[in-house]
């Protein structure tokens, strides 16, 4: 991916920056997913792909891929030693390969 194909226009940026700088949120994020996502004006692939940890749809759109990598940290590596999980999660689903179960995947 190029520079010049991330789409600057995309609410996923805003969320995951929120929810990299504010604890609080987080928190809700990971207790009630829909109504974090309920605040942002997502469009319906955008939400779809962050429903489904769908990180190769998201960089499709145009995410920027640091973004990514904070955004599976922040799904997958929280309260977790290391970022390992977060980046096999985040390499399985560029890579179109399954992922592991909910359980596993410290989804949030």
């Amino acid at each position: 991916m190029s520079l010049e194909s991330i789409n600057r226009a995309l609410v996923s940026h805003d969320l995951v920056q929120d929810l990299k700088w504010n604890a609080v949120l987080r928190d809700e994020f990971v207790r009630d997913e829909a109504a974090v996502l309920d605040r942002y004006e997502l469009t319906g692939t955008e939400r779809t792909a962050i429903e489904e940890r769908d990180f190769r749809t998201l960089y499709d759109l145009g995410f920027h891929p640091y973004l990514g990598a904070q955004f599976a940290r922040i799904l997958f590596a929280n309260n977790k030693s290391g970022a390992t999980s977060a980046v096999q999660h985040l390499l399985a689903s560029i890579r179109r390969e399954p992922l592991a179960g909910p359980a596993e995947a410290g989804g949030a």
